[in-house]
């Protein structure tokens, strides 16, 4: 799969180096069961190249530095590529000074977010992570949407490389899932959102005619997803929800990048937090409750010694492309 994508995107233009970054996370996004993000999403990805949407040849550039703090403008390259950059920037900072911060504005679509938590923890620092996206949420309270789905990363590293890692969308399901939903032509387990007719609805299909993902916890869910995007532009200057929404496309997004170093973590007391949670009798008998992060191993694993599941036709695409 990395090699078949790689072949694509240097036909693109791509650099050896982008390439080679580009085919391995949309690969690895597959290969952990994110396949919205990998495989799925590929071919919108090499169309956004082709249609000038996503800039090959601009590179990040730092706009300002200041102690443990980069800002840095992405110039409408390759969101997946800059953001790899941006997060190892943070990860340098943090090694030297404990605390690292980089922002990225004017970037595209950083794909999985929960990649960059993996890149971080996986080299022993924390990480919290945030993107602002085009507005496809309404407010609590509205029926337009004019807020963005706004997804938070936060990864915590723990010493048997088994690491804590949440990745979610400020909306119930997050896009990428109400496609792989839609896609399968499969209804959802809770509401994700509103039909057209304004209803609570569990068809992935229904919500993206209407535009009206269901925020998490309501009102809680409208309010964070405003405040990250007030965050976001207020730090760097980057482009907000309304500006990106009125181009039409989602470009020109804004991102955030901040890493904690410490060399000795209480692992300990990850293990416990964890351990008291799986104490809780589940509500379905043999089944497990999980830690956010735990599904992407499991599925790593699997998908490594089975190999990785594809939609046929969008693979055999791929292949002609």
């Amino acid at each position: 799969m990395e090699d078949q994508f790689r072949r694509i995107l240097l036909k693109l233009s791509f650099t050896e180096g982008k390439a080679a970054v580009c085919a391995r996370l949309f690969a690895e996004n597959s290969r952990d069961g994110v396949y919205s993000h990998g495989l799925n999403r590929f071919h919108v990805f090499a169309q956004n190249v082709q249609e000038g949407i996503v800039d090959a040849e601009a590179e990040p550039e730092c706009i300002s530095a200041n102690g443990s703090i980069e800002h840095w403008d992405g110039k409408f390259g390759i969101g997946m590529y800059n953001a790899t950059m941006a997060m190892q920037k943070a990860i340098e900072l943090a090694k030297q000074t404990g605390l690292g911060l980089v922002t990225l504005k004017n970037n595209n679509h950083w794909m999985r977010g929960g990649t960059y938590g993996w890149q971080s923890a996986n080299q022993g620092c924390i990480a919290i992570c945030t993107t602002n996206t085009i507005a496809n949420m309404p407010p609590w309270g509205g029926i337009d949407p004019t807020l963005g789905n706004n997804p938070i990363v936060i990864a915590v590293p723990r010493n048997n490389g088994e690491h804590v890692v949440l990745d979610m969308a400020i909306s119930q399901y997050s896009y990428g899932a109400l496609y792989e939903h839609k896609l399968k032509e499969k209804k959802l387990a809770v509401p994700g959102g509103y039909d057209e007719d304004g209803k609570l609805s569990d068809d992935p299909a229904s919500i993206f005619r209407s535009q009206r993902a269901l925020p998490i916890g309501f009102w809680k869910g409208s309010a964070l997803s405003l405040v990250i995007d007030v965050l976001l532009c207020s730090l760097t200057g980057g482009r907000t929800t309304k500006q990106i929404t009125d181009d039409a496309k989602e470009r020109g997004v804004t991102q955030l990048f901040f890493c904690i170093y410490r060399k000795q973590l209480y692992d300990h007391l990850a293990d416990e937090v964890i351990s008291y949670a799986r104490s809780s009798r589940p509500v379905k008998k043999g089944e497990k409750i999980n830690y956010p992060g735990e599904n992407t191993l499991a599925t790593r694993r699997r998908n490594l010694a089975h190999g990785i599941p594809v939609n046929e036709k969008i693979w055999n695409e791929v292949l002609q492309m």
